[in-house]
């Protein structure tokens, strides 16, 4: 496989040598692929910011890398505005994001990656950045309807790597649509650490359970703390953003000449 977004319903869009290269670029640390089901459905569920859809391809790609599954992911309306734009999302293997269309393809056997906070949590501004907003409940609702098990996924890096000043509401105009402000339109380099958490089990729950607002507000919450507390955990323990201080960058470099002077000698045979 030479491209990410390859198979059925999806053509050849992004090469994965250029992935490698952004991987490299913002130096990606990733945890917990043994965490993704190695088969069948399942439903990926992580923080959204940054404002491009560069969260996106980067979980995407380190589902494929893992399980050599390419995830369907279901993206945002403005993908879907005008015919060209929809005819591209359509080749990258886009759905627009819709209870109709995640359940369709958790039943067909796909991975399916959806952001609960939708455009509040990608267009928010860079000053209230990790604060998670409100999760959506529909993809608790498809993982019920299909017993798809819940992977959720923290990431760390992208809310640094666009800036965002603010954004405007254009509801009432293109439903429900936010358009961002960013102040740079490159990335810039901030180091990037993608988690994927323990999958939840949804096998208990049935469709007649999605009918229950109270149950599944509870366990959109739940998901939602969850995914906050590993943010908050990794942002604590988090020594830079862009670049390492140049301290550190020496006390890594003795630490690898003392190790260098540590290491026993190999007698010749």
């Amino acid at each position: 496989m030479k491209s990410f977004f390859e198979g059925k319903g999806a053509k050849k869009e992004i090469p994965l040598f250029l992935l490698e290269i952004i991987r490299k670029y913002f130096r990606l640390e990733v945890v917990g692929t043994e965490n993704l089901p190695k088969k069948g459905r399942f439903l990926v569920v992580p923080n959204h910011s940054g404002v491009t859809a560069l969260d996106a391809m980067m979980v995407g790609n380190e589902i494929l890398r893992a399980i050599k599954v390419v995830p369907r992911i279901l993206a945002h309306p403005l993908w879907f505005v005008g015919p060209n734009i929809r005819i591209l999302a359509k080749r990258m293997g886009l759905e627009e994001a819709d209870k109709g269309a995640g359940q369709r393809l958790l039943k067909e056997g796909h991975c399916v990656m959806i952001f609960p906070e939708g455009a509040a949590g990608n267009f928010k501004p860079t000053a209230e950045r990790y604060h998670l907003q409100e999760f959506r409940r529909g993809f608790v609702r498809m993982a019920m309807a299909t017993k798809a098990p819940i992977v959720p996924v923290v990431v760390i890096g992208a809310e640094e790597t666009n800036i965002n000043l603010s954004s405007i509401s254009l509801t009432k105009m293109l439903k429900g649509t936010i358009i961002p402000i960013p102040l740079n339109v490159l990335p810039l380099p901030a180091k990037w650490k993608i988690i994927f958490l323990p999958k939840i089990s949804m096998s208990k729950y049935s469709a007649k359970d999605a009918a229950n607002s109270e149950l599944v507000h509870k366990i959109a919450e739940d998901v939602r703390q969850l995914i906050q507390a590993r943010i908050n955990e990794e942002l604590e323990k988090r020594e830079f953003i862009y670049f390492p201080p140049a301290t550190t960058r020496k006390r890594a470099a003795k630490a690898g000449v003392e190790k260098k002077k540590r290491a026993p000698k190999v007698q010749k045979l």
